[in-house]
């Protein structure tokens, strides 16, 4: 579920940012989530007439704004059930328990940062320099059962620049038949947990899609984790959501 909420919201701060009009975006979403002005200017700690000046473009929101706006909206919703957070999400819900974790980078990393953050062996005959800026951490079982391919997108997040990790694999073929019939590709896929030779099919298959495929030697998946937490983007929306 943390993850959905964190996608929610850089959609809706996407959404202000990007609209011509600004104040009609704020208003927008705070409908949306039925609060009011007095709500959201409790929550933001500013009062009522502070967000109506921002609706009516009196004032125009920064950055800073416009990430307390939509975390008051997401507190808000937190204490109603998360009514408004589930309808934003869609079809998201339906495979949120085939995740993991799901992070951005503070800075890109390289492929060579990646295999020594997981402690890899290379498996693709050609393995391309490609900067990185994510990562999604999946229970290969659980997200090639319940997935569709059009699916793939939301586990891209902000962008297709990132490694998927498919943990609790056997052979690592299914991980990458599901790659290849997806409608985007990932910059690197990591595979964790075969017990026998890796299937020399997802090796083919890497190096047709020219994705990277990469081996982890970690002892577990918490291990995988906490390396990539160490490098991952914390910022206060993340804060909220983690608790």
């Amino acid at each position: 579920m943390k993850f959905i909420i964190e996608l929610v919201c850089r959609r809706i701060a996407g959404d202000i940012a990007m609209a011509d009009d600004t104040g009609a975006a704020l208003r927008k979403w705070r409908e949306i989530f039925g609060a009011s002005q007095s709500e959201v200017a409790k929550v933001m700690g500013v009062s009522p007439s502070v967000v109506s000046d921002y609706e009516k473009n009196r004032r125009s929101p920064g950055v800073k704004f416009i990430r307390k706006f939509v975390e008051a909206l997401i507190k808000i919703d937190e204490r109603r059930g998360w009514q408004t957070v589930k309808k934003v999400a869609g079809g998201m819900l339906a495979f949120a328990h085939s995740i993991i974790d799901m992070k951005e980078f503070v800075e890109p990393i390289d492929i060579d940062k990646l295999i020594s953050l997981v402690e890899g062996i290379p498996l693709s005959s050609i393995i391309e320099n490609r900067r990185i800026y994510g990562y999604t951490v999946l229970d290969s079982i659980a997200a090639i059962t319940s997935m569709s391919g059009h699916d793939f997108w939301y586990l891209m997040g902000i962008t297709t620049e990132r490694v998927l990790i498919f943990t609790n694999v056997e052979r690592g073929r299914s991980p990458m038949i599901a790659v290849r019939v997806a409608p985007v590709k990932p910059a690197a896929v990591v595979i964790h947990g075969p017990r026998k030779t890796v299937d020399f099919l997802a090796i083919t298959l890497s190096d047709l899609d020219r994705v990277p495929l990469i081996l982890s030697t970690l002892p577990s998946v918490d291990d995988i984790v906490l390396r990539l937490r160490s490098v991952s983007m914390t910022t206060s929306t993340t804060h909220l959501l983690t608790g």
